[in-house]
């Protein structure tokens, strides 16, 4: 995977890196099936609206079960068990717990207040934040007018899927405040990550101790809150496994296109999400989501993507 994903960065991102943008768009594919696979997780485990712990619990057991399918994955490809470098350990626990246990408490619960829909669409708001982190943190990533363009419209996306006559404040504070605090901390998570794997050079390690440990810590926040969480059916089994195979798949893909690629370059297809959880909305959860406002904005959303990764006019 690290061979595919390791090309040279000076070519053009759309002929050099078919590769790199396969991976882009199905890691996206799959954290867009996220929002509305949770919301349904809820229903089959029996976890109310208001039962905060039982959905950190949730979500616990999810991303320590990622970070030990990924570790068994590293320790088959290596013949070993995969262990983590010294000095990378402050790192990756720093990443662990913004990356998995703060991104997801605040998104777990951001989703039970907001539609799957929006929760896709506001969770590709760290797409700009990734943006500007990195013209703060790489000398070759710096802000220009198109990537500064290219976000301004995919930004215009958001703000017109958000238009509403709903002014309940909680539910905006609780719903869309919290997935927008939640998009933050994946954006924060991605640099660190960038970082980590300069001094742990494989990017599964990194993804999967630090799943396990954000799993970890979820798991006993939850647990101290009173959270529960009850396997109810075959059903309820099969979407956790698939939410725990989601996570290893699409971190351990996503910390790797970061380790060789340009923040901004990858980033830009974050926008991607909302599209796939839009349609994984009204195939799961029967929501209207094709509908006028919402077509405008996943349109406004593949344009920014294109501009920020657009070919530069070659000089004549």
């Amino acid at each position: 995977m690290e061979e595919i994903l390791n090309t040279d960065q000076n070519k053009n991102f759309f002929q050099k890196n078919i590769n790199i943008i396969i991976c882009c768009i199905f890691c996206t594919a799959l954290w867009g099936s996220a929002s509305p696979c949770v919301k349904l997780g809820y229903e089959l485990f029996n976890i109310s609206v208001d039962d905060i712990f039982s959905k950190i619990l949730f979500a616990g057991w999810r991303f320590f079960l990622a970070g030990i399918i990924v570790l068994l994955i590293t320790a088959s490809i290596q013949k070993k068990f995969p262990k983590l470098k010294k000095e990378a350990i402050k790192s990756v626990v720093i990443l662990g717990f913004i990356q998995t246990t703060l991104e997801y408490i605040f998104f777990y619960i951001g989703l039970s207040y907001a539609s799957g829909f929006k929760g896709a669409i506001l969770n590709s708001t760290s797409t700009f934040m990734m943006v500007i982190l990195a013209h703060f943190f790489y000398k070759d990533d710096k802000l220009t007018f198109r990537k500064t363009l290219g976000c301004i419209v995919g930004f215009l996306g958001i703000i017109i899927v958000n238009l509403s006559g709903d002014v309940n404040s909680q539910s905006s504070f609780l719903g869309e405040g919290c997935l927008i605090i939640s998009a933050l901390a994946f954006a924060i998570g991605s640099i660190i990550s960038k970082e980590a794997t300069k001094i742990e050079s494989n990017p599964m390690i990194v993804t999967g101790y630090q799943l396990l440990i954000g799993g970890f810590i979820l798991i006993v926040f939850g647990l101290i809150g009173g959270g529960k969480l009850q396997v109810t059916s075959t059903s309820a089994f099969m979407l956790f496994l698939y939410l725990a195979l989601l996570s290893s798949i699409a971190f351990s893909l996503w910390t790797t296109l970061f380790k060789y690629n340009p923040v901004s370059k990858v980033s830009i297809f974050n926008f991607l999400t909302p599209i796939f959880g839009t349609i994984l909305s009204a195939l799961i959860l029967s929501e209207d989501v094709f509908n006028l406002k919402n077509i405008s904005a996943l349109i406004l959303v593949c344009f920014g993507i294109y501009i920020v990764n657009k070919p530069k006019p070659k000089n004549t």
